[in-house]
């Protein structure tokens, strides 16, 4: 299997699969992006996808399923049959099941917008914000059985502001996640890593 094939799964604006693929076109991130699956007809991560020319672009709906497991086990059917070595997850709002993780275990990556381990969850922002945190920021990890809980590859520091809004922190955030993905997605491709306990050893 080519360690470089990359499948990415978007349910929603798709920016951060559109600064991946500009970063694929313009040298800088190495991977070969051959599937993007989304959950939802309507996203926008599908017509950018096409317009990027991604091999192959699936809408997979839900509802012609009885249920998660019977929903991931499609999409597990397509990653197989492209041969993607890595999962991304960029703005993929559905909670994967446990024997999806478990299939593809140590090859699905997500990011998201805290210093994890603290701040998990769908309102991170809002509860850093909440908790008068002096610094936020970005997080690029394993996923496991445990809601963002999987094994740290990389982390970007955002300084929090005292009049900050949701809104404004979020916008820092994404900018350093713009910067972060792709980075951290060249650095795989390139060198590649090792899990000792819950530390990534980077290759090189």
């Amino acid at each position: 299997m080519n360690s470089k094939a990359v499948a990415v799964m978007a349910s929603g604006r798709g920016t951060n699969l559109k600064v991946i693929l500009e970063s694929v076109t313009k040298g800088e991130c190495p991977v070969d992006v051959r599937l993007v699956i989304s959950d939802k007809g309507d996203a926008e991560a599908l017509t950018i996808a096409r317009e990027a020319g991604v091999p192959y672009v699936a809408h997979v709906d839900p509802k012609k399923f009885s249920g998660r497991e019977q929903f991931d086990a499609e999409c597990a059917e397509l990653l197989d049959r492209h041969s993607c070595q890595w999962i991304v997850l960029a703005g993929y709002m559905r909670i994967l099941s446990s024997s999806f993780v478990r299939r593809f275990r140590g090859r699905i990556i997500n990011i998201h917008p805290s210093l994890l381990p603290s701040f998990v969850g769908a309102k991170a922002v809002e509860d850093a914000l909440e908790y008068g945190v002096k610094v936020s920021g970005c997080t690029v990890h394993l996923v496991d059985e445990v809601l963002d809980g999987g094994p740290i590859l990389a982390q970007s520091v955002v300084t929090v502001f005292d009049d900050d809004t949701r809104d404004s922190l979020h916008t820092r955030i994404q900018i350093e996640e713009y910067k972060l993905y792709p980075a951290t997605l060249a650095r795989m491709a390139n060198e590649g890593f090792d899990i000792e306990g819950r530390q990534v050893i980077w290759k090189k």
